[in-house]
């Protein structure tokens, strides 16, 4: 500021009265100083209006990986709500690596987010709760917030907003729809055991067998990571053991994906001999052949709900820090019809 001043010819405090806009300045004056600094490239410290308490903090955005397609659509309802309200939204990977989650956390309280976004499943063990406490007292004494994105709440009376939706529900209409097609041995490609997000989906599914009073088969409930391969190669072992199904819940359109692939290999007709269904509804399920049967997560809408709640939070009234978004089945051709 100082050189742009000697280059207008005039003091500092002019400079920033001109720069701030709210101290009335000649037009020749503000002509000068606009030329200076538009011939010195100069640019404002944010840091220091930070300090100052003169700019609005960003919206910090903190996944897994940032390749997932739901993911993905998170961070577009993030970066759509951010913009709406004037923030700058920063996305970070952490590569499921705690060390590093610590650090990014960090570097956004040192970065002044009005809010840090921590999205995924998780293992909700001690040393977990203990994380999310320090990280909620640590934010909300800079000024921060504090919200978990498809994860469960902590400890009650901290100051977090959490924004989930609605895992064990979207499982059961998927399982359900199944059964209700007259299929009764179906092979459940599940989640990690011990995450969040996949354990109410396991839920889901065996509540739709109990309902529909078909029996749990333990050697078709099956565990894996969200990947093409591991629905592939699950698919691909329960054919070779000779296990008897009738139809595929895939809990992730990702494992959907891959299990769409071993039964087509494998000279199986979807939805002919096999039924599938999937879970999430990312864009390509409409694509595939045949088109897939799924549940839809409104993750775009989780993004833009989270930034609204940890931005208007003063506005709202006492216990709507926790919300839920409801989940829905989008039925297309992969499911036989009754007979």
């Amino acid at each position: 500021m100082r050189d742009v001043a000697a280059r207008a010819g005039v003091s500092v405090a002019t400079v920033s009265r001109t720069l701030a806009g709210n101290y009335p300045v000649s037009d020749e004056t503000r002509t000068r100083v606009m030329a200076a600094v538009e011939s010195l490239h100069y640019v404002v410290n944010v840091h220091a209006k930070a300090l100052s308490g003169r700019v609005a903090g960003p919206v910090a955005l903190v996944v897994k990986d940032i390749t997932g397609p739901s993911l993905a659509h998170v961070a577009a309802g993030v970066e759509q709500e951010a913009a709406v309200r004037g923030r700058l939204s920063l996305v970070c990977a952490t590569h499921d690596d705690t060390a590093r989650e610590d650090d990014l956390v960090q570097l956004m309280r040192e970065q002044h987010a009005a809010a840090v976004l921590l999205v995924g499943g998780v293992t909700p063990d001690e040393a977990y709760t203990a994380r999310m406490a320090g990280y909620a007292q640590a934010l909300d004494a800079a000024g921060s917030r504090l919200v978990l994105v498809g994860r469960p709440p902590v400890a009650p009376g901290l100051p977090v907003t959490v924004v989930d939706y609605d895992n064990r529900g979207g499982a059961f209409q998927a399982a359900a729809h199944l059964l209700t097609a007259g299929h009764r041995r179906i092979l459940f490609l599940g989640g990690e055991l011990g995450l969040t997000s996949s354990d109410q989906r396991r839920s889901g599914y065996r509540d739709a067998l109990r309902a529909h009073a078909a029996e749990h088969v333990e050697d078709l409930d099956t565990s894996g990571t969200y990947t093409r391969s591991s629905g592939y190669v699950r698919t691909r072992d329960a054919l070779r053991a000779r296990l008897e199904f009738d139809a595929v819940f895939a809990a992730s359109d990702m494992v959907a994906l891959g299990a769409l692939a071993a039964l087509r290999e494998a000279g199986l007709d979807v939805p002919g001999d096999v039924s599938v269904v999937g879970f999430d509804d990312v864009p390509f399920a409409t694509d595939l052949t045949p088109p897939l049967t799924t549940v839809r997560v409104p993750y775009e809408e989780l993004g833009r709900t989270a930034v609204r709640l940890a931005l208007e939070r003063e506005d709202r009234i006492a216990g709507d820090d926790h919300v839920v978004l409801s989940t829905q089945l989008v039925i297309r051709q992969s499911v036989r019809a009754p007979s």
